[in-house]
């Protein structure tokens, strides 16, 4: 990443190696972060995030937006359609496991 970039993380916490970002974020790498997930959740109030001036903490809202509930029930209604009347292999969203 560019020394101006913002790591951005709204999908999982696991995804960020939070040592090396802090390092990163300290040593100028990178500019800044913006994170609404974290390794643990509720982010541990000593934890070095909070006392970062380049790094916007937020609890864990970032996604819903005022269509979301609109949107995921548009999903959910019709798989649960697809699911009853046998079309299980055609679910939309689906996560491997």
């Amino acid at each position: 990443m560019k020394p101006t970039a913002f790591l951005i993380n709204l999908a999982r916490g696991e995804l960020i190696d939070d040592d090396a970002l802090i390092s990163a974020l300290n040593a100028g790498t990178i500019a800044g972060a913006g994170l609404d997930v974290y390794r643990q959740e509720p982010l541990p109030s000593d934890h070095p995030f909070w006392r970062m001036k380049n790094v916007m903490v937020i609890p864990h809202m970032g996604g819903p937006t005022d269509v979301y509930v609109e949107q995921a029930m548009a999903v959910i209604g019709e798989n649960l359609r697809r699911y009853i009347s046998g079309e299980r292999k055609n679910l939309i969203n689906v996560v491997e496991r």
